[in-house]
């Protein structure tokens, strides 16, 4: 027993030698390399970290110099509460950059002190501080998207004043608009329904939206020239929409008698199943008028080549650019990007929707002129105004 305590003891000791003689040989090292730093690393800025927030503080300081025959690592960042300590060190940057940004648990309206320490060194910069994170109210950086968002509201509200006021704002005709009244009397004359396809959209995307305000003016055409009107339905979500807007548009019409929400059905959430049953609907009941509107994918060309093989007129729309070239193609009308949201305000009229429709187009024209006058002062005069006013800070 009293070996083994001997023992024991003799180990204690021998562990303790050779973890001071490595803490030791380790600040001997790094007092060894203290001669070579020429000139130590020295804080020039500290501050809180523009238009965040708050929670994070930048340092940035001058590099040290140093003798060729040693080349540091890198700096360690150290922090602390007061000017005397004690710093901990909170991260580490390699040796050619001079710029840390400190998130590692930093309180708003707190007081820190920093320091930076040469790795393999004792050597550190002077204790800069005291310095606190702070948020900001306004994002500076987003200047231009706050002037450009109050123009455009100015515009739309003046525009809705004076479009109460009975002004009439010129919009330029839309072919595939016009051509829906037309479509629909050509079904009437043939005795055939009408297919409206509202997309694979949910019914809070902004195309399928769009394609509910058209669904209404054909919805009342229908039903004022005693035709039928069939959709397919992507989501029960969509389908519930889409039976309260089409029987909303045949009690405007005067003929409430005529809605059947059996015409306004769920099919599937499966992309090419609903799109083979949308074909089988083309292909059995012979539309005489198709019209596709709302948010498509790759079937987009299928239903387009099955409608024309069937004979119909097709009035098709969508935001997916990729897929209106398919519907250009196999369609007689296609309403193109934008102009499928501006149908609603076409049709409609209403002063709130011509207002934010009118608005939108003199800000791409007011974005138009701010470009032309970009290039050509930075390729005449050589002056970045435009290109700074137009950078746009989206962090």
């Amino acid at each position: 027993m009293g070996t083994s305590v001997v023992h024991l003891a003799r180990l204690r000791l021998f562990l303790f030698i050779i973890l001071f003689s490595s803490i030791i040989g380790q600040a001997a090292f790094g007092a060894e390399n203290d001669w070579l730093i020429t000139k130590p690393p020295l804080i020039n800025k500290l501050y809180d970290t523009p238009n965040d927030h708050g929670k994070s503080i930048k340092i940035e300081w001058l590099s040290a110099e140093y003798d060729s025959a040693f080349i540091p690592e890198g700096y360690i960042i150290q922090r602390a509460d007061s000017p005397q300590g004690p710093f901990d060190s909170i991260g580490f940057v390699p040796i050619v950059n001079n710029l840390y940004t400190d998130y590692e648990d930093v309180i708003n309206k707190k007081d820190y002190y920093y320091r930076v320490a040469v790795t393999g060194t004792d050597i550190t910069s002077p204790v800069e501080g005291p310095v606190q994170a702070s948020g900001q109210w306004f994002h500076t950086g987003k200047t231009t998207t706050f002037v450009f968002s109050v123009v455009f509201c100015a515009m739309a509200i003046a525009i809705l004043i004076f479009a109460r006021r009975g002004v009439q704002f010129y919009i330029r005709p839309i072919g595939g608009i016009n051509a829906i009244d037309d479509a629909i009397g050509r079904a009437t004359e043939m005795g055939k329904p009408i297919l409206f396809v509202p997309g694979l959209g949910t019914a809070s995307d902004v195309a399928t939206i769009a394609a509910f305000t058209i669904m209404e003016r054909v919805a009342k055409k229908t039903a004022e020239y005693q035709s039928r009107v069939i959709v397919p339905c992507y989501y029960p979500e969509t389908m519930i929409v889409a039976q309260e807007v089409v029987k909303s548009a045949f009690m405007d019409a005067g003929r409430p008698d005529m809605f059947n929400s059996k015409n306004i059905f769920y099919v599937t959430t499966d992309q090419f199943p609903y799109t083979a049953a949308v074909n089988g609907i083309m292909l059995r009941d012979k539309p005489a008028t198709n019209f596709f509107l709302g948010k498509f994918y790759a079937e987009s060309l299928v239903l387009a080549e099955t409608g024309f093989e069937a004979g119909a007129i097709q009035i098709a729309g969508t935001d997916e650019p990729i897929q209106i070239p398919f519907f250009v193609a196999a369609c007689d009308y296609t309403l193109i990007g934008e102009e499928l949201y501006a149908a609603s305000a076409y049709l409609s009229r209403d002063p709130m929707r011509l207002g934010t429709l009118k608005a939108q187009d003199w800000g791409k024209a007011i974005l138009v002129v701010i470009l032309v006058l970009g290039i050509v002062t930075a390729s005449v005069f050589g002056s970045d105004f435009f290109i700074r006013m137009l950078d746009v800070n989206v962090n």
